[in-house]
């Protein structure tokens, strides 16, 4: 099995709370970008022990066709809440790349251009 034949994109089921909203903005404070990341765009995904999102990896695409991970969120195991910022320079990236897991319903991905 490849790992594109299990990763979900929105198509499937449950996909209201799956998958990854980016927003990316200029953020004021530093003068770069902000990435926020949200598990579902208008209904959170549910944060329990028993059915919570493990991690929330966030990747670069660089202007050379190159993926890139610029970090890892480790959420799993207790309630916790879907939500993330990172922050990126302008101009190195062109996309960016959002992968996570839900512990029950498996891997979820989107991306947005920049």
């Amino acid at each position: 099995m490849k790992i594109q034949e299990i990763i979900k994109t929105g198509n499937e089921e449950g996909k209201e709370k799956h998958v990854p909203f980016i927003e990316v903005a200029d953020c004021n404070e530093c003068g770069e970008l902000a990435v926020i990341i949200k598990v579902g765009e208008t209904i959170f995904h549910p944060s329990t022990v028993e059915h919570h999102i493990k991690f929330i990896e966030v990747y670069g695409v660089n202007n050379e066709d190159k993926l890139v991970l610029l970090t890892k969120f480790e959420l799993g195991g207790e309630p916790n809440v879907p939500y993330v910022v990172t922050h990126i320079k302008k101009g190195v990236f062109k996309s960016v790349l959002v992968l996570l897991m839900c512990n029950v319903h498996g891997l979820w991905e989107n991306s947005v251009e920049i």
